[in-house]
């Protein structure tokens, strides 16, 4: 990897409009500069390593020759936009990146002017770009909008339906497809760079539009003439589909030629509509263990930049998804029929061993949430198990099929619902916060919550054997070291249990904050309860602590809106006990990026926070009672 011995030109440059101040020649040191950069950064805070070291030559030439920010340039994810940050006066601020007070890893329209659209999910740039390109022409403005958009995205429908829609419309439109993974076409070199520029340039953009309008008085000659250039555009470059969508297709260049990359941007920029510049990148590119093995640097902790080497773990209790992980190759054991299923979320969800044991029975669809929902369906419904292993924030983006293609039709199919909750550094578009609101007023599905890691074992065991669709929800990391029982066997659905027995006041957990609940009740004298099951409730147990409780304080790492204290609130409502009740959750607002500790405490989801709250209930009633007499 180069290594330049100071950021002479990087440390200049706290916009744009520096950039572009620079002499071409000086953008290659730039480009090093900015990889050793990152590297630096990134070994102290963590963050997305590969694919921005992926993105440098682009995400310069892009700033180059666009005019950002009255240019619109749309990230899509946005995982691949530091360098971006860094360009637009974010450059000091990298030290604290996705830490409390620092910038968010994922563009944000809040933190910059040049984060045109807020992202953290996928495939959504083309559809707000175009949404950006509409309002431009609306105005008579002449600005020019760019979608950064990588292949994994592309496998998402919401790409397509944007594409579909944009080549329809005169939209001046720049989608840059980055293909970092070598999915779509390998033919990069000198002939594709040529073609490139000559495809892209003003010449044959009017000899082509000028062609058609001659041609299209003669209707065979015209056929004739649109099957001979797709056919010769087919030989060498992969862009049928985009062009049949309505968009001139050009390329794929090799990203990392910045030249190549400034001449046939300026050549795009000046040209009117919809169009695609296809260009091929490799992550982590120049730094040689992210480039060898891109995955595990994905998404990376702190490491030691000389030699890439990732610091040891704390160790002890294993994760929520090791735990999933564990279980699911074991009950694959058991059970012939089971099946696995993600959506483009092999390592994080945990079926890397599974999908090398059970190679048949694994099922990866790319980024299409709704897609691995209906398969899941769809094989529940000739006697396979589906178990779809999945995000709690992606699993919204299939909510419509998870209400009508499973719940509906009452099948067994489990999901392993992973992050619930608050996830600390990723922030807001990965929280997941609703997904107890959410899914809890969907007929036919039981929803479990585990505490530790070893409920979490015989939940998902539990939902596995049931006959209707079931969902667990784990928070992420680690569980408080519960020793992991290896025998599985199914709870009895829809019961809680008390923890600790106390006095006055009663803390019902859902799921993780239990630990949290036992630590503080110490000093309240208060009963704990781990209520496991959302739905079904425990109404027995719930209706047992009213009556023998003068307060009730639920807890869920969950909105405090709609979630599991709602439903204790209404069943009270319902069966007309007056015992008071406090919702304890995520308030109703976005959670700005910090770490998961920090992030409950500013919930008073800590210890701290539900003795403090429980007190000050005390002290209120105290003070009323004072007042009657």
């Amino acid at each position: 990897m180069t290594t330049p011995s100071e950021f002479s030109l990087l440390e200049k440059i706290d916009s744009p409009a520096d950039l572009r101040a620079l002499p071409e020649a000086r953008l290659g040191l730039l480009a090093a500069e900015a990889r050793h950069f990152l590297v630096q950064s990134l070994s102290r805070t963590g963050g997305h390593l590969a694919a921005n070291l992926g993105t440098i030559e682009l995400t310069l030439a892009l700033h180059y020759v666009f005019q950002t920010p009255d240019d619109r340039l749309v990230w899509d994810v946005g995982h691949q936009s530091y360098l971006h940050k860094i360009l637009t006066g974010r450059r000091e601020g990298m030290a604290m990146l996705r830490q409390k007070g620092g910038p968010s890893g994922f563009p944000s329209r809040a933190e910059s002017e040049y984060d045109t659209f807020g992202v953290g999910h996928s495939s959504t740039s083309i559809s707000a770009a175009l949404g950006m390109a509409i309002a431009a022409a609306r105005a008579g403005s002449d600005r020019r909008v760019v979608a950064v958009i990588g292949d994994g995205a592309m496998s998402a429908g919401q790409a397509f339906e944007a594409l579909n829609h944009a080549g329809t419309l005169d939209a001046n439109l720049l989608v840059v497809l980055n293909d970092n993974e070598m999915s779509i076409s390998p033919a990069v070199g000198g002939l594709s760079n040529y073609l490139a520029r000559v495809l892209s340039g003003r010449m044959y953009s009017t000899m082509r539009e000028g062609s058609k309008k001659v041609l299209q008085r003669m209707p065979s000659v015209w056929e004739l003439a649109r099957r001979a250039e797709e056919h010769m555009k087919g030989m060498v470059v992969p862009g049928t589909l985009f062009e049949e969508l309505g968009f001139n297709y050009i390329g794929p260049i090799d990203g990392h030629d910045i030249d190549a990359l400034l001449r046939t941007l300026r050549n795009l920029r000046a040209l009117r509509g919809p169009q695609l510049l296809h260009v091929v990148t490799r992550k982590g590119r120049g730094y040689a263990p992210a480039e060898s093995n891109p995955c595990d640097y994905h998404g990376v902790g702190a490491f030691d930049p000389d030699t890439g080497e990732k610091q040891a773990g704390q160790g002890g209790a294993p994760t929520y998804t090791a735990v999933f992980s564990d279980w699911v190759c074991d009950m694959a054991e058991q059970d012939p029929q089971l099946v696995a299923i993600t959506p483009a979320m092999r390592e994080g969800s945990g079926l890397v061993a599974f999908s090398e044991r059970f190679p048949e029975r694994y099922f990866d669809v790319g980024i299409a949430e709704q897609h691995s929902v209906t398969l899941a369906a769809g094989m529940a419904c000739e006697g396979l198990r589906p178990v779809v292993a999945i995000y709690s924030t992606f699993l919204q983006r299939g909510y419509d099929q998870l209400i009508h293609d499973v719940a509906l039709q009452n099948l067994p199919v489990l999901f392993a619902i992973d992050r619930g909750g608050l996830v600390g550094n990723d922030g807001p578009t990965h929280a997941g916060s609703f997904d107890l609101s959410y899914l809890r007023c969907i007929p036919n599905l039981t929803v479990m919550t585990p505490a530790d890691e070893n409920e979490c074992r015989q939940m998902l065991y539990t939902g596995a054997r049931l006959d209707g669709p079931a969902a667990v929800r784990y928070p992420r990391g680690s569980g408080p070291g519960v020793t992991v029982e290896r025998d599985m066997q199914a709870l009895p659905v829809g019961r809680g249990e008390v923890r600790r027995e106390g006095h006055e006041v009663a803390l019902l957990a859902f799921g993780s904050p239990l630990q949290a609940a036992l630590e503080a009740a110490a000093g309240l004298d208060a009963t704990v309860a781990s209520m496991r099951f959302v739905k079904p409730l425990d109404e027995a147990l719930i209706l047992d602590l009213a009556a023998r409780h003068e307060l009730l304080v639920t807890l869920e790492d969950n909105a405090a809106e709609g979630g599991a204290g709602s439903a204790v609130a209404e069943l009270l409502a319902r069966e007309g006990v007056t015992t008071p009740l406090i919702v304890m959750g995520i308030p109703d607002r976005f959670l700005e990026h910090a770490s998961r500790g920090e992030q409950l405490a500013e919930c008073g989801l800590d210890a701290a926070g539900i003795r403090a709250r429980v007190q000050r209930e005390r002290a209120r009633r105290i003070a009323k009672l004072r007042a009657v007499d």
